[in-house]
């Protein structure tokens, strides 16, 4: 790790000194457990989930799963109980430890037209992956030859670009794929978990938020932007431009901040 990334690392956990409740948040995919094709085999990487379940048993860290799946999928790959809270669909959906359920949808004219275009999916995917959600339609091209590829993203693009200019609708890019989808995005729910700590008797504390895609982006922005500790944080096994603050790489580096933050969470009171 280079001494500027040590250098951050420690200057942020020197921080969990002030005795705030710190915030831990962090993507799924690509950043807890590595991509899979059949994303409902993509479990945590070893000793990921561990980790994960020790820092939360200490009750001293908010923990929340912001991603791009729908929420309800996060607690039985992740394995953790009680289960954390989840901001599914990038942010326009979220599901709390309790069972509540809140989502953000199209106004109702717009939300025709998605599914519109859902049910001709349905029927034809295009040569790709099409992926189902309430408040958008995902493409897939992960696992295909490069060619075929390009291919399947001209096509995705030639149905949702014109769609995306109705109202409520935008376009995401991720890696190997095209969401188009309405409602917040994973800066819009680092900023409503924000605006909720702000809310309440306690201090804000430390904030740090760890992903890997280019959905993830909008996240580091928003917690680069804060005033107090904070730290965003690149997992990935291969760097790429970032506005993350650290790169680091999983599994063992990622395991290794989580021991950290389990560490210094227990000599703070």
């Amino acid at each position: 790790m280079p001494p500027e990334a040590a250098e951050k690392l420690d200057a942020f956990f020197a921080a969990f000194a002030g005795g705030a409740e710190p915030l831990l948040l962090v993507d799924y995919d690509g950043t807890l457990a590595s991509f899979r094709v059949n994303r409902f085999v993509a479990r945590p990487w070893a000793g990921v989930r561990e980790l994960l379940k020790l820092i939360q048993d200490q009750k001293k860290t908010r923990i929340a799963v912001i991603t791009g799946r729908p929420a309800a999928e996060i607690a039985p790959l992740l394995g953790v109980d009680p289960p954390l809270e989840v901001w599914g669909l990038h942010g326009a959906e979220r599901l709390l430890p309790d069972g509540r359920r809140e989502l953000s949808l199209a106004p109702p004219a717009t939300q025709a037209k998605l599914e519109e275009l859902k049910q001709q999916l349905r029927r034809d995917a295009l040569g790709g992956l099409f992926e189902d959600k309430a408040n958008g339609a995902v493409m897939h091209w992960r696992g295909h030859a490069r060619h075929r590829q390009a291919l399947i993203e001209q096509r995705t693009r030639a149905l949702f670009e014109p769609l995306a200019k109705l109202e409520g609708l935008d376009l995401l890019e991720f890696e190997a794929g095209l969401e188009l989808r309405a409602g917040r995005d994973k800066g819009g729910a680092v900023e409503a978990i924000l605006a909720e700590t702000r809310a309440g008797d306690k201090p804000p504390g430390p904030v740090a938020y760890l992903g890997d895609d280019l959905t993830d982006e909008a996240a580091f922005r928003v917690v680069n932007a804060l005033e107090g500790a904070h730290l965003s944080v690149l997992v990935r096994r291969a760097l790429r431009e970032t506005e993350a603050g650290v790169w680091l790489r999983p599994p063992e580096e990622l395991r290794e901040f989580l021991g950290r933050w389990l560490e210094v969470g227990s000599t703070n009171r």
